[in-house]
C-alpha cells in the first residue's frame, strides 16, 4: 500500500490515537507514582525498556529482522532525543505540579508545533495565528496562578517537554512515509536506553516488591503507546488526531483523584479553555491555509 494510501484510513489512526492517550496517561501515573522515590532518568529508562523488544516482535511479524533496516540514521537519533527531552522534563516537572496541571500545560505543543514550522518547514504563519499562539501561551500563566507560585521551575519543565513533544510529533509524521512504525519505535527506544543506562548507574535505586506493579505499567504502557502514536500519524493526519489530545486531561484528572485526591481547579481548566481555543483557531487557519495553497501570491494568515 503507497503511503498516500495509508493516510485514507481515519478511523485506524483515530482508534490508534485514543488508546496512545490512554496508554501514555497510565504511564504518566505511575511515573508520577515512582518520583517520590526514583530518579527521573531511571523511571525514563524503565519507560522504555520493552519497547526494543516489542519492536522486534513486530519485525518478526511484518517480514523479518530486516524491516528494521534505515537510511535515515539521523532522523532516528533527532527524535529520540526530541524523545528523551521529553521524558525527562515531564517526569521532573510531575514531582512539583500536579499530574493534570503537568499535563494541561502540555496541551501548547500544537501551538509550537505551529511556530516551529516556519524554521522547520518553511511555512509562512500570518499575523493571526501568532496572536493566537501568543494568547495560548498567556493561559499556561493562567494554568501556574492556582499554586500561589506563578511560573516556577514545575511549570518550565512542563513547557520543554511540549517543546520536546512538538519537534517529536513533527519528526514522526515526516518519518512515517518512509521509515515502518516499528523500525522508528526500535531505533529511538535503543537509543534512549543506551543514553539513560550510560547515566542511571549515577542515580540508581534499587526497585521494592512493593513498587513491581508501577514499574510495569510504566513499561508496559510506556512501550505500546509509543506503537500507538507511530500507527496513529501513519493512517491519520495531524490536524485530524490533534483534539485527541486534549482527552488526556481527563485521563490526567481521573488519575490524580483516584491516587492523589487533586482536581483541577477552576483557573486551570480556564486555562486549557484559553489554550485549547488557541489551537482551535490555529488549526483552522492553517486548514484554511492548505485550501488555498494553489495561490502562491496570497498572503496566507
Amino acid at each position: 500500500m503507497s503511503p498516500a494510501a495509508l493516510y485514507r484510513q481515519p478511523l485506524r489512526g483515530l482508534a490508534y490515537m485514543a488508546v496512545a492517550i490512554l496508554l501514555f496517561s497510565a504511564m504518566d501515573a505511575a511515573a508520577k507514582w515512582l518520583t517520590t522515590g526514583y530518579s527521573v532518568v531511571e523511571i525514563a529508562l524503565f519507560s522504555r525498556l520493552l519497547s526494543p523488544f516489542l519492536s522486534l516482535g513486530v519485525a518478526l511479524h511484518q517480514g523479518g529482522i530486516g524491516t528494521l533496516r534505515t537510511r535515515h540514521p539521523g532522523w532516528h537519533l533527532a527524535r529520540a532525543t526530541a524523545n528523551g527531552v521529553t521524558l525527562v522534563t515531564f517526569f521532573a516537572a510531575l514531582i512539583y505540579l500536579p499530574l493534570a496541571d503537568t499535563v494541561a500545560i502540555t496541551f501548547v505543543s500544537p501551538l509550537i508545533m505551529c511556530a516551529l514550522a516556519v524554521p522547520l518547514l518553511k511555512e509562512r504563519v500570518g499575523p493571526r495565528r501568532w496572536i493566537a499562539i501568543v494568547i495560548g501561551f498567556a493561559g499556561v500563566l493562567v494554568i501556574t496562578q492556582p499554586s500561589g507560585v506563578g511560573f516556577g521551575l514545575g511549570a518550565a519543565l512542563a513547557l520543554a517537554a511540549a517543546l520536546g513533544s512538538a519537534f517529536e510529533i513533527i519528526l514522526t509524521r515526516r518519518m512515517s512515509g518512509t521509515e515502518s512504525s516499528h523500525s522508528i519505535l526500535f531505533w529511538s527506544s535503543s537509543l534512549m536506553i543506551l543514553a539513560f543506562g550510560s547515566v542511571v548507574p549515577f542515580a540508581w535505586t534499587t526497585p521494592v516488591p512493593a513498587d513491581w506493579p508501577a514499574i510495569a505499567v510504566l513499561a508496559l504502557s510506556g512501550s505500546c503507546a509509543q506503537f500507538g502514536l507511530v500507527q496513529a500519524f501513519r493512517y491519520g493526519e495531524v490536524s485530524m488526531l490533534a483534539p485527541l489530545e486534549y482527552s488526556a486531561l481527563i485521563w490526567a484528572t481521573l488519575f490524580g483523584y483516584l491516587f492523589w485526591g487533586d482536581l483541577p481547579t477552576p483557573t486551570v481548566l480556564g486555562g486549557v479553555a484559553i489554550i485549547v481555543a488557541s489551537s482551535a483557531y490555529v488549526a483552522h487557519r492553517e486548514a484554511r491555509a492548505k485550501g488555498q495553497a494553489t495561490a502562491p501570491t496570497r498572503d496566507l494568515i
